[in-house]
């Protein structure tokens, strides 16, 4: 058993020996750090093999900080260490110029596509410098084993110095290595110019020469300065240290006035409501010199000297503020008040009446109170002086009106419903509450108006009511029409009043001046009527002809005295035609008429209703129409002595009276010839009109013979004027703030239609859409068709939101207008881009929108745009000098560069130089050697240096 048992291990121990023998371990790759080497080897070969594009498909991801630069990631691991290796590399084949996107390395060192490996801690960076040494060496063999000539760099010390260190294998002929340090501060002074920064790099190389003094070195250089225009902020703080200074002065000094500051939108329509913060922050100016080759260091002493306006490029970049895109709740403008006001319309279904949102004893007013605050009394007298200040000339209410504009039911913008509108958006922060108090302010002051017969402002009193308008509005005119109408009666009645001792004297001028004062409403007729007069041949334009053609026929028919019946005619406009009376062959006049009685939107709408509950007829048309129709019968009456039923109706409404062809031809052209006229005119009333007990008939036998001049007015102005005044103060909540929503919108958008912003296309677009957006949002409200549960007031809301989007592209718009009117080519530029890049965030609100991408833009700039570019940088006051201290060169206006970027190279012929081969093939093309990259400024200092 014993003997068996060691066969069998000595059989095992055969096994295991052949077994080791046949996988036997590669002692070339025992070690952790050459398995590392491999790994790193594995991972750039299959980078190598799938390309940039199979890279994108796999997942690559794009930095944001540039527009063509991709990476894809590895996780590597050598030991207890983890280290993450990152690829960079482009999918375009184009040379990117220093102007464009780049990447920090790339940027830096002049390369394309690298490797960056570094440790996966807190730091990211490799803080031993063997460590780091070690490490670049491993990712220098692994690549020289793929044949990549992919540059790699490890990052170094402390991260704030944004130190590297990177090596790239050149093939057969040298070997690039990269250095990269920060001075964060106390910069040396010779660094801070070029010189110094021009023999700060041939130190690097000069050490090779045998004669280092005796050597000219051609140096090849590269610069870029960036300029930047003050920001507001700082204007601000400039201005506000001249008014201290200035203030200080003018105490001891009594004459002397402090000028305020004027605001960038002092002048832009929307400023009589709110100032506006200018979303352009400021501009960077980039200023390219091309390149240039520079022997020693006094040339670079002349370069600093150079202007700015000798370079070959410049380049603007605005600067926007970044809450542009995103709305924190601190932005105020139309859409934010009218987002209130929307608010305060939801409200208004809460009570029945105004006064109830301003009493205590309301239930919901410990809610109220709380809640929604009254501004003083001060600032209520301000509002209601600035509506009611009496304005000698009333404005052009059609002036820059946007052809959309009437589609929406408010009223026009320099209105004075429009303008109450306006300031309850900015009373109380456009509560109920203030605007209930607004509002009852309002209407007493308007019953003032109405008691002493003092003329509306803002409102033409022109006898014409625009029904386009919302309701109010339309009473407000009809008010000012009935206010002109009291007015003028009061002026008649004192007249009557002083004349009262001379009346008994003289009756009949008693009477003529009577005549002649009530008759204001026959005054507003397209012609003037001419005094009651006795008809002789000249009493009427060019009627000779037919006072001697009635002379002749007058004494073939009648034996009636012609100076008697030209003496009872009053009120007559003159002849119609050749038309002629029935009974009577005497030319049928046209009377004097008074006018239709004006009529609100809401007076059309029962007459309407009544007809659709009555239906239409001749008789029920006569019954509406009785006052107009009595008052026109007896003026034609009076203008037609003798005339008949038949003669009124062949005169006012000609469809019903059927003539016979001869008349039909019209009215004789050559009355002196004494052309036989037809007489009596043949034809016959309509059925309608014939039928027995026509409603017409009956008020034309009623009508009394009287001119317009002596009726009684159509329109009673006091009667009118109470209605009026009723309707306003006892309107419900939800009424007034339907229209007062309307009308708000309305003549926000008319004021901002108003900014001057040049000929930007995208803006006319969108100002057009808002208004179609606006008169489709509003007409449920215009129709009386919302409730407290309606989705108009979502709508409304949403409404709000694209307010707001168009007010901020409209405010940039004229912001940019102003800064390039003479260059619009710039405004128009920067603003098309703009709007491409903020297009997609408006059809969602501002609060959603991604404030993580920024606008980001470069304008190349032509010769004739530079001068108006330059003068934005205008000369540092006294103030700002102090501030800064002035310490490089190639000043513009005062202003030094920000930023100053240079890169300087030398390039030598590869046979020449000490990396050569002694390979015999011919590399005669000349290779950057040496370069180093400098950005920053006099306090801030970073050098590259690839060597």
């Amino acid at each position: 058993m014993a003997s068996s048992s060691k066969a069998n291990l000595a059989e095992q121990d055969e096994g295991e020996e052949a077994e080791e023998i046949e996988h036997f371990n590669d002692f070339t790759l025992a070690s952790s750090w050459e398995r590392f080497i491999s790994e790193i080897e594995a991972t750039c070969r299959q980078w190598l093999a799938d390309g940039p594009k199979r890279l994108l498909e796999k997942g690559a991801v794009h930095l944001d900080s540039s527009d063509n630069i991709y990476k894809v990631k590895s996780e590597l691991k050598n030991a207890a260490k983890i280290y993450s290796m990152e690829y960079y590399f482009e999918i375009s084949g184009k040379i990117a110029d220093w102007n464009c996107t780049l990447h920090d390395l790339q940027l830096c060192f002049g390369v394309k596509e690298f490797l960056v490996i570094s440790p996966q801690s807190a730091s990211g960076v490799v803080l031993d410098a063997p460590e780091a040494t070690k490490l670049l060496s491993a990712v220098s063999i692994a690549l020289a084993n793929c044949s990549s000539l992919w540059p790699a760099f490890v990052p170094v010390h402390d991260p704030s110095r944004k130190a590297f260190i990177g090596i790239q294998n050149m093939g057969t002929i040298f070997t690039r290595r990269f250095e990269a340090d920060r001075i964060g501060s106390q910069v040396p002074i010779k660094f801070m110019h070029l010189e110094g920064l021009y023999e700060l790099f041939v130190s690097k190389f000069a050490y090779c020469m045998s004669d280092h003094s005796m050597h000219l070195f051609r140096v090849h250089l590269l610069m870029k300065l960036t300029y930047q225009t003050l920001s507001n902020d700082e204007d601000n703080y400039d201005d506000i240290q001249e008014a201290d200074t200035e203030n200080a002065e003018s105490e001891t000094s009594p004459g002397c006035g402090n000028p305020n500051r004027k605001h960038w939108d002092d002048d832009c329509p929307w400023n009589e409501w709110y100032s506006a913060e200018d979303p352009v922050m400021r501009f960077d100016l980039v200023v390219t010199w091309s390149e240039k080759v520079v022997e020693s260091s006094l040339e670079m002493a002349e370069m600093e000297n150079a202007s700015p306006h000798e370079a070959e490029k410049w380049i603007l970049a605005p600067n926007l503020y970044p809450n542009l895109d995103s709305s924190k709740g601190d932005r105020i403008g139309f859409a934010s008040q009218l987002h209130l006001l929307v608010n305060a319309l939801e409200m208004s279904f809460e009570a029945p009446f105004i006064e109830d949102f301003v009493s205590v004893e309301n239930p919901g007013s410990d809610n109220l109170e709380s809640t929604m605050v009254i501004p003083p009394p001060t600032v209520l007298d301000r509002v209601l002086k600035d509506l009611f200040l009496e304005d000698p000339q009333l404005p052009d209410f059609a002036k820059d009106e946007h052809k959309s504009s009437r589609a929406i039911k408010g009223a026009p913008v320099e209105s004075l419903f429009a303008q109450f509108c306006l300031h309850s958006l900015w009373f109380g922060n456009c509560n109920i509450r203030a605007i209930a108090v607004l509002w009852i302010e309002f209407v007493q002051e308007i019953r003032w108006h109405w008691e002493e017969s003092q003329p509306l402002p803002k409102i033409p009193a022109n006898g014409s009511i625009d029904l386009a308008t919302c309701l109010i509005n339309q009473k407000l005119q009809m008010l000012a029409i009935c206010i002109g109408k009291k007015r003028e009666l009061n002026e008649e009645f004192e007249d009557c009043i002083g004349t009262k001792d001379d009346a008994s004297a003289n009756m009949e001028e008693v009477n003529k001046v009577g005549d002649e004062s009530s008759s204001f409403h026959a005054r507003s007729q397209a012609f003037d009527e001419k005094r009651d007069s006795l008809l002789t041949p000249e009493g009427f334009n060019g009627s000779k002809t037919v006072e001697s053609k009635f002379s002749a026929n007058a004494q073939d028919v009648h034996s009636a005295d012609k100076s008697t019946l030209d003496s009872i005619r009053r009120g007559s406009a003159g002849p119609v035609g050749s038309m002629k009376l029935l009974k009577l062959c005497q030319s049928l006049h046209a009377p004097f008429t008074q006018s239709a009685p004006l009529m609100t939107e809401d007076m059309h709408e029962e007459r309407l209703r009544a007809i659709e509950t009555f239906g239409f007829s001749f008789n029920f048309s006569a019954q509406l129409e009785r006052e107009t129709l009595s008052s026109d019968m007896s003026a034609f009456k009076a203008a037609n002595p003798g005339a008949v039923f038949e003669d009124f109706i062949r005169w006012y409404s000609p469809r019903d009276w059927e003539n016979d062809e001869s008349e039909a031809k019209g009215p004789s052209t050559d009355l002196t010839e004494g052309m036989n006229v037809d007489w009596p005119p043949q034809g016959r009333l309509s059925r309608g009109m014939s039928e027995s007990g026509n409603f017409w008939r009956k008020i034309w036998d009623e009508a009394p013979i009287l001119p317009a001049s002596e009726q009684k007015p159509l329109l009673d102005p006091n009667r009118e004027g109470e209605k009026i005044l009723h309707y306003l103060e006892t309107m419900q909540p939800h009424q007034l703030l339907e229209q007062m929503v309307c009308s708000a919108f309305r003549a926000s958008a008319d004021t901002l239609n108003q900014t001057n912003y040049g000929s930007l296309k995208e803006m006319d677009t969108k100002m057009d859409q808002l208004y179609l957006t606006m008169a489709s949002t509003l007409r449920p409200l215009q129709v009386n068709l919302l409730s407290n549960t309606s989705d108009t007031i979502e709508d409304l809301q949403r409404l709000c939101v694209v307010f707001e989007h168009v007010e901020k592209l409209l405010i940039l718009a004229a912001s940019l207008h102003r800064r390039f009117r003479q260059v619009p080519r710039i405004s128009e530029a920067i603003f098309s881009n703009y709007y491409n890049f903020y297009l997609p965030t408006m059809g969602i609100g501002l609060a959603d929108v991604d404030t993580q991408k920024e606008f980001d833009m470069k304008l190349q700039l032509s010769q004739n745009e530079r001068q108006v570019v330059s003068n934005m940088f205008t000369p540092p006051t006294a103030n700002q000098s102090w501030r800064k201290v002035l310490s490089m060169g190639n000043h513009l206006n005062g202003h030094e560069p920000i930023l100053r970027e240079i890169i300087f190279s030398m390039h030598d012929n590869a046979s020449d130089n000490h990396y050569a081969s002694s390979s015999h093939r011919d590399y005669q093309q000349d290779t950057e050697t040496y370069r180093m990259y400098t950005c920053g400024t006099s306090n801030d200092l970073q050098i590259y240096f690839d060597i």
